[in-house]
């Protein structure tokens, strides 16, 4: 297949080098220093256990550069998701399809609305991969995987096709019969998480055993569940069970992305996690203080980093 990785970040990078590694077609979209190093040295994957290098690797910052592709896993942050969707039309052949990899529930359906949802698929990915510098990034752990499905829920040759190239790449893929289930499963696992481990400055591996800590990042995942169903997602009995399961599992060191955007004074998806809990939840009629706290908590801290606040001192 021929793969655009449009947002080489984190995940967009590590996924795309697993695949460049195992011989698809892979064109990055980069930009700034990230670009350049990566042209000149190539994308640079530290892994626990290997380290990839794509070298020479295909990079541009120019959809128009990159040309039409079969897929195109959209890398970005939250709030880029819109505006990526209007100028990518130069990579859309007539059959491309759009895969979001955001952490989030809406982005397939801000995608949707701009390129028409028959292009569109809903996706998520697990990793702790993160840049650590021009054309570096490092990934943590052994949970790189990817899920993606049909909106409608159908099945079909697309998904199929994708899921193979994944697999050839060593990646664990699955195609979900309901992604929508999926993807507020992994809202609900990653969004608690986040905000508590941006809010306390800790990895997961105090937050989940500090009983505090740990009980807020429970009842998040609780208000999370009850968002959810009233808004028509059959997410099972048993998903803050398994989330605090998966927790568990994480390495000790490990942060949300959102934990480390917020750290590092970066615009942070905090709209796109805990206040869409909090916004979601007041057009449901469903109370959300924990998210609500962690929204309030965080927010000066975001319009900071957004140059909309500035702190006196």
């Amino acid at each position: 297949m021929r793969i655009g990785i449009y947002g080489t970040g984190g995940a967009g990078g590590h996924f795309g080098a697993r695949l460049a590694e195992a011989g698809e077609d892979v064109v990055f979209i980069a930009r700034g220093a990230h670009l350049e190093a990566i042209r000149a040295e190539g994308l640079r994957v530290e892994m626990d256990d290997r380290v990839i290098r794509i070298h020479p690797a295909n990079a541009t910052d120019d959809p128009a550069k990159a040309g039409p592709v079969d897929v195109v896993l959209l890398g970005v942050k939250t709030w880029q998701v819109e505006d990526t969707a209007r100028v990518m039309a130069p990579m859309l052949g007539r059959e491309t399809f759009v895969v979001p990899l955001q952490n989030g529930v809406e982005a397939a359906g801000q995608l949707s609305d701009v390129l028409g949802v028959e292009r569109v698929l809903g996706g998520l990915c697990a990793t702790f991969s993160y840049v650590v510098g021009p054309g570096q990034i490092r990934s943590l752990g052994q949970v790189h995987s990817v899920r993606f499905g049909e909106l409608d829920r159908r099945q079909s040759e697309r998904t199929q096709r994708l899921r193979d190239a994944f697999t050839r790449a060593g990646v664990r893929a699955n195609i979900s019969d309901d992604i929508h289930i999926a993807l507020w499963e992994k809202f609900l696992f990653v969004v608690p998480s986040g905000g508590v481990g941006a809010v306390t400055r800790a990895p997961v591996g105090v937050t989940r055993t500090v009983p505090e800590t740990r009980r807020m990042v429970e009842r998040g995942m609780e208000e999370i569940q009850s968002v959810g169903r009233a808004r028509g997602v059959d997410l099972p009995d048993d998903a803050v069970t398994r989330a605090l399961g998966f927790l568990d599992a994480l390495d000790t060191a490990g942060t949300m992305s959102l934990q480390r955007d917020i750290a590092e004074g970066k615009p942070s998806e905090l709209e796109a996690w805990n206040g869409a809990v909090v916004r979601l939840g007041k057009e449901a009629g469903v109370p959300t203080p924990v998210h609500s706290f962690l929204y309030s908590a965080l927010l000066p801290l975001e319009r900071r980093a957004r140059g909309e606040l500035v702190f006196p001192g």
